[in-house]
C-alpha cells in the first residue's frame, strides 16, 4: 500500500473533491467559455453588425468563425481539465479526441459527459506516462482507448439525464401561464449554470413562445444575478465573464457551498411568471436562444428577431418588459436575495470569488 501512495504522488495523481469538483470543474467551466461562449457571441456580431469576417464560412469547411470555436467545445474543455490536473504533454494533447468523443456522444449533455471522460482518461494517462521506452506510443494509446471507450459507456446515459431535463420541462410547458413560468424559468435556468447544455436542451425540444420567453427569463436570472451577487469578490472581470459569459463559472462554488445558488434560482421563479402572465413575453426566435440567456445577447436578439419576423408592433411596453425581465429585475431581485443570505451567514465573503 505505501508503494502505491508513493506511486501516485509521484504521479501527481490525487484523489480529493478539492481537485476533481472545485479544480477541474472550473478548468471545464473555462474550457467552454472559450469555445461554446465566445463562438456563440462572435456569431451573434457577425449576424447583426453584418461583419463579412465573422458570417462568412472559411474554405470548404461550411464554419464561421464563431462556428468553428463552438465546435471546439469537447476538447477545448478536455485540455482545460488536463491542465488543471498537471497532466504530462502527451496525455494533455491525447485528451483532444477524448473530449471530442465525450461531447458527440453525450449530446445535450456533453459538457458533463467531457468532465467525467477527461478526468478518469488523464489520470490513467499519468499512470503510465514515461514508464516504458516507448512512451510516446503508450501513453496516447491509453489515454485515448480509456477517454473514447468510457465516452461509449457513460456519456449516453448523461445525454439520457440531460434529455429528463427537457421531458420536465416539456411537462411544465403544459401547465397554466402562471406554474408554467415558475417551473420553467427556474429548470431551464438551472440547466443553464449546471455543466449541461441548456441551448441544446431548448433546440431539441424546439422551445419557443411564451415558454421560450420563461426559458430565457430564467436563464437571465441565473447569469446576471450571479454577476451582480460576485461583483465585491470579481469585479468588472466577473460581471463581464457572467454576464454575457456564463453562470457555470460558478458550479465550482456551487459545489463548496450550495446556499449561493438560492437568489438567481429565487430570482427565476419571479421573472419567469412575470414573462409569461404580465409582460407575454415570447420567444419566436430560433429555439436555440431560449436557452441561452444574456450570452452574447443571445436570448434577447432571438426576442427581437421574432417579433421582427412575425409583423409584430413592437410598443414601448414590450422594451420596458424585456429590460426587466432580462436585466433589472435578475438584478436587484438576485442582490436583494443576497443581501439577505450574507447577512444571515448563509454566504460568506468570497464565497463566490472566481478563479478567472
Amino acid at each position: 500500500m505505501k508503494k502505491i501512495r508513493e506511486f501516485l504522488r509521484r504521479k501527481d495523481i490525487i484523489f480529493s473533491g478539492k481537485r476533481y469538483g472545485i479544480e477541474a470543474m472550473s478548468a471545464m467551466a473555462q474550457g467552454l467559455f472559450c469555445t461554446l461562449l465566445v463562438g456563440t457571441i462572435l456569431n451573434t456580431i457577425g449576424q447583426q453588425f453584418h461583419i463579412g469576417i465573422l458570417t462568412q464560412t472559411l474554405g470548404k469547411t461550411g464554419y464561421t468563425v464563431g462556428g468553428l470555436a463552438c465546435a471546439m467545445v469537447g476538447p477545448g474543455i478536455a485540455v482545460a481539465i488536463g491542465v488543471a490536473l498537471h497532466a504530462p504533454g502527451l496525455v494533455l494533447f491525447s485528451l483532444i479526441p477524448v473530449g471530442f468523443a465525450g461531447n458527440a456522444i453525450g449530446g445535450a449533455g456533453g459538457p458533463l459527459a467531457v468532465y467525467v471522460v477527461a478526468i478518469i482518461a488523464c489520470e490513467c494517462g499519468k499512470l503510465v506516462s514515461k514508464e516504458t521506452k516507448i512512451d510516446i506510443l503508450v501513453t496516447p494509446i491509453v489515454t485515448i482507448l480509456v477517454g473514447v471507450g468510457l465516452a461509449c459507456v457513460v456519456a449516453a446515459p448523461i445525454a439520457d439525464a440531460a434529455t429528463a431535463v427537457g421531458q420536465a420541462i416539456m411537462w411544465a410547458t403544459d401547465l397554466q401561464p402562471l406554474l408554467m413560468g415558475i417551473v420553467v424559468s427556474a429548470l431551464v435556468g438551472i440547466a443553464l449554470t449546471l455543466p449541461i447544455s441548456s441551448a441544446a436542451i431548448c433546440a431539441s425540444l424546439g422551445l419557443v413562445g411564451l415558454a421560450g420567453g420563461a426559458a430565457v427569463a430564467g436563464c437571465c436570472a441565473q447569469m446576471v444575478g450571479f454577476a451582480i451577487m460576485s461583483f465585491r469578490e470579481n469585479r468588472w472581470g466577473g460581471l463581464v465573464a457572467q454576464g454575457i459569459g456564463t453562470s457555470m463559472l460558478q458550479m465550482p462554488n456551487i459545489i463548496k457551498n450550495p446556499r449561493i445558488w438560492i437568489p438567481p434560482t429565487l430570482a427565476s421563479m419571479i421573472t419567469g411568471p412575470l414573462a409569461t402572465c404580465v409582460f407575454k413575453l415570447e420567444m419566436n426566435g430560433a429555439p436555440v436562444s431560449s436557452g441561452m440567456g444574456t450570452c452574447g445577447f443571445v436570448g434577447q436578439i432571438g426576442v427581437y428577431t421574432g417579433w421582427v419576423d412575425s409583423g409584430k408592433a413592437i410598443t414601448a411596453m414590450d422594451w420596458i418588459g424585456l429590460g426587466l425581465i432580462c436585466f433589472v429585475l435578475p438584478a436587484v431581485l438576485s442582490w436583494v436575495f443576497c443581501a439577505i443570505l450574507r447577512k444571515w451567514g448563509w454566504i460568506k465573503e468570497n464565497d463566490l470569488k472566481l478563479a478567472l
